[in-house]
């Protein structure tokens, strides 16, 4: 994709930000996406950015996606963190033999969840393997039509247990509808459960290979979109979300300034107050920090040569930008909706849906500020990273 055509691409996804705005409080009071907006990012070739070009996808760059899905959080942080997780689960999907791919990719707009918590056990039985247990915070799952699963089996001698990556239909498990949360509302985040699911050896994958970066896809081997680790692809397609969230939040402060006053205070206008300037600036600040982390994040990525190895402190640094980038959008976004009283808690102010959806972010396990904060300062401190995904 040439920089006239990710210009273009970003722009129409801006275009559909009214539409995401306008069914962001029905995207929270039924805890799922509006079809409606599920069609118009179809449309829109949202769901095809991390698809292979064979197939009809766009193989999109970590910058576009990034923009992209920024974009996309102006509007609605749920409509944007499915797209991502779409994003992430179509790039895992295509590290399976290519087989595999033509089945999932059969629909170049087939969407795909994921999880990447090993919590189910695989079987070993001629074939493949059988997968029984569940997977709770499975965002997409509800428009989805795969799912990238991991489950603990036996290692190869089978002295042992690791996880195994599988890629199942969605219609051999079920859904568990128990998402109820205080933020990300509109995910439709819920529980999947695998009752004695039998997954062919082809679509099964260890996680471990995975993570060093072994793929069994012939075709994609030398895509530029395959360059990076996966959680570094992760990282830098996740950031989007916040960074437009934040975004959103400042558009949201300032679109609402003009009519505000300052009760019980003299301030008949917010903007004439010190208190609204320290504010909004602080606010700024932190956006613009955090866009630059996510930024270079992002260019890092679209500018390695191929089969360039990534050393651990940069695998490190991935997952500390996108701590970073949480944690500095979350503060701004805190800072904007403590200046806009009272007044905002009502669900009808979009600033307090988006305080909810950024503070619910950094609650992610492996976007979590504090453990990735430990784990950079592990790394910068000659000490091993103290966990497998890197």
């Amino acid at each position: 994709m040439n920089s006239q055509s990710r210009t273009e691409f970003v722009q129409n996804a801006s275009k559909l930000v009214p539409l995401l705005q306008s069914h962001a409080l029905w995207h929270e009071e039924n805890r799922r996406l509006h079809d409606d907006v599920v069609d118009a990012m179809t449309e829109a070739g949202l769901y095809r950015m991390r698809v292979p070009t064979r197939y009809g996808g766009l193989e999109t760059d970590a910058g576009t996606t990034f923009e992209t899905i920024s974009q996309l959080a102006l509007g609605d942080g749920s409509a944007a963190w499915n797209v991502a997780v779409n994003a992430v689960s179509c790039w895992l999907a295509g590290l399976f033999p290519d087989s595999v791919q033509d089945e999932v990719f059969a629909d170049p707009d087939s969407r795909v969840c994921s999880v990447l918590s090993p919590t189910a056990m695989a079987t070993p039985r001629d074939g493949g393997v059988v997968i029984k247990g569940g997977w709770q915070f499975v965002s997409n799952a509800l428009h989805s039509k795969w799912q990238v699963v991991l489950a603990m089996g036996p290692t190869p001698d089978g002295s042992s247990l690791w996880p195994l990556m599988a890629v199942v239909p969605m219609s051999d498990l079920g859904i568990v509808d128990d998402w109820h949360p205080y933020g990300l509302r509109g995910t439709g985040s819920v529980t999947t459960v695998a009752e004695d699911v039998f997954v062919p050896a082809e679509r099964v994958l260890p996680l471990v290979l995975v993570l060093q970066g072994q793929y069994a896809s012939q075709a994609n081997a030398g895509a530029p979109m395959f360059r990076a680790p996966l959680m570094v692809t992760g990282s830098a397609t996740f950031t989007g979300t916040a960074i437009g969230l934040a975004n959103a939040a400042r558009e949201n402060f300032f679109d609402r300034l003009p009519n505000r006053k300052i009760t019980y205070t003299k301030y008949e206008s917010q903007r004439e107050a010190p208190i609204t300037h320290l504010q909004v600036a602080e606010a700024a600040m932190k956006i613009d920090e955090a866009t630059f982390q996510a930024t270079r994040l992002a260019e890092h990525i679209d500018a390695r040569q191929a089969d360039e190895p990534w050393s651990v402190h940069e695998r490190a640094r991935a997952r500390v930008a996108l701590g970073r980038v949480f944690d500095l959008s979350k503060q701004a976004v805190e800072v904007l909706a403590t200046a806009s009283g009272g007044s905002s808690l009502y669900n009808t102010v979009p600033i307090q849906r988006i305080l909810r959806d950024v503070q619910a972010l950094n609650m992610h396990a492996l976007m979590h500020p504090n453990t990735n904060y430990e784990l950079y300062g592990r790394v910068l401190c000659g000490l091993e990273p103290n966990t497998d995904y890197l």
